[in-house]
């Protein structure tokens, strides 16, 4: 099995190759400029395998939601490389990608919150489950907005970890009596080393699309709305 992917979400730019189980990552600090060096790591990440994109099973991307710009990013590279490649393509949310994080750092967790910043005083929101495997399974609708209105859904098993940049521009959320959490764990961005893991079973199970689905999800379409007072 060999799957590339990539994400341009947030910060980081990362790229990661799942060879027959093994994980290849190349991933930038945080930073701008992610159109600049996108390529360039995807080149070095199937040099070090000694691999073509047409040797590959398919490509996976974060597809948000996130930075508008770098969910667009991801989409179109990812669109771009399976058209001339002739490969399919596996859309992986970001926000579960984060959740694989949290609960790979916290093993007693059974489920994880995740709290993305959205900006205009808003998070990307959402809760996963611990799934066969270890592998993050969501729970409830991936959603955007004030940070007053995220709750945990009432079946969640818990403990539950949070986790997400979301923690760290609304600290309150860490307060919120209804959410009970664990541990939280702020620092955590979405990598490609994570969204390979969680295309795997979606490949094993057919669903890989073609490369003119590779779409990015944004949330909300008012991205340029003024913040809320």
């Amino acid at each position: 099995m060999k799957i590339l992917a990539l994400d341009t979400a947030t910060e980081v730019c990362s790229v990661a190759l799942l060879l027959q189980g093994a994980l290849l990552v190349r991933e930038l600090p945080p930073g701008p400029g992610h159109s600049a060096h996108i390529l360039g790591l995807i080149q070095a990440v199937l040099a070090e395998a000694g691999l073509t994109l047409k040797e590959l099973d398919c490509i996976a991307f974060g597809r948000g939601p996130g930075g508008f710009t770098g969910v667009r990013l991801a989409a179109s590279v990812t669109q771009g490389l399976a058209y001339g490649a002739g490969l399919r393509v596996i859309a992986v949310s970001d926000l579960l990608a984060v959740a694989q994080q949290a609960l790979d750092l916290a093993p007693q967790a059974r489920s994880a919150l995740v709290c993305n910043d959205a900006r205009m005083q808003e998070v990307y929101w959402s809760c996963a489950t611990r799934g066969p495997a270890g592998l993050a399974l969501p729970a409830g609708a991936e959603q955007a907005g004030p940070p007053e209105r995220v709750e945990l859904p009432a079946d969640l098993p818990g403990p539950v970890v949070g986790a997400g940049r979301g923690f760290t521009v609304w600290p309150q959320l860490a307060l919120h009596p209804g959410l009970a959490l664990a541990q939280i764990h702020p620092e955590v961005l979405p990598r490609a080393r994570e969204i390979a893991r969680l295309a795997l079973p979606e490949w094993r199970a057919g669903r890989a699309l073609g490369p003119d689905q590779a779409q990015p999800i944004y949330l909300r379409n008012d991205v340029a709305k003024p913040s809320r007072k």
